[in-house]
């Protein structure tokens, strides 16, 4: 009788025995690399609800550390992903917090650093059959599900940067499906999330930045 692991593949686009605490993990873990510049030095995760209570045994762990890596729900190297992110120089650590209850029991909040000292906090949401939605950045509330490709931008809560986002997307044709501004506090940090059901053009960041009340760019390809 041979033994199956339960990180052999059980779907045809998943490793692991739950979409939830698995594909789902690793696709949070996969968005929030994209919003910080590589290469990473260390990561911590800190889990939430159900999450805390079954990271381990699920393969949770191994999921987040695969998306963080860049691996696919469906690739193989998640039931690896330890020793790989060892090999890569990738510090990582997992922290269960089962005293905060007041939060989607699928909840990871992820602290990353950079070679150049950048450090980025993202919380996300698995919400069941693959789907996920961040729901914080950096403190700032958000909401956006990676489903289609996104461009987030860092800015100052003062008039006009809004209208020169969308004068710039307007100059390059980007077809809007969502936009939505999310803020800190009156006159302080904002993120405005743009979603587009097209690619996004990587010269829109340059554009973006020549206002002096525009911090960052980032996007977002699904």
């Amino acid at each position: 009788m041979s033994f199956i692991s339960v990180f052999d593949v059980l779907g045809p686009n998943m490793i692991g025995p739950s979409s939830s605490h698995t594909a789902g993990a690793a696709v949070i873990a996969g968005l929030a690399r994209k919003l910080i510049a590589p290469p990473l030095k260390k990561v911590a995760f800190t889990l939430y609800g159900s999450f805390a209570k079954t990271y381990h045994g699920h393969g949770t762990d191994r999921a987040l550390l695969g998306g963080m890596l860049g691996f696919s729900t469906d690739d193989l190297r998640i039931r690896d992903s330890f020793q790989i992110a060892k090999e890569r120089g990738l510090d990582f650590t997992f922290l269960p917090n089962e005293t905060e209850t007041d939060v989607h029991p699928n909840t990871v909040d992820i602290r990353m650093e950079n070679d150049a000292g950048q450090v980025m906090e993202v919380r996300g949401v698995s919400l069941g059959g693959g789907k996920v939605k961040i729901v914080r950045i950096n403190g700032v509330e958000v909401d956006f599900t990676g489903e289609y490709s996104a461009l987030i931008v860092v800015q100052w809560d003062t008039p006009g940067v809004v209208a020169h986002i969308t004068r710039v997307l307007s100059d390059h044709n980007v077809n809007i499906a969502f936009m939505r501004l999310f803020r800190e506090a009156k006159g302080h940090t904002a993120y405005s999330i743009i979603e587009s059901d097209g690619i996004l053009p990587q010269s829109i960041s340059a554009q973006l930045l020549k206002n002096p009340n525009i911090r960052d760019v980032m996007l977002v390809q699904s």
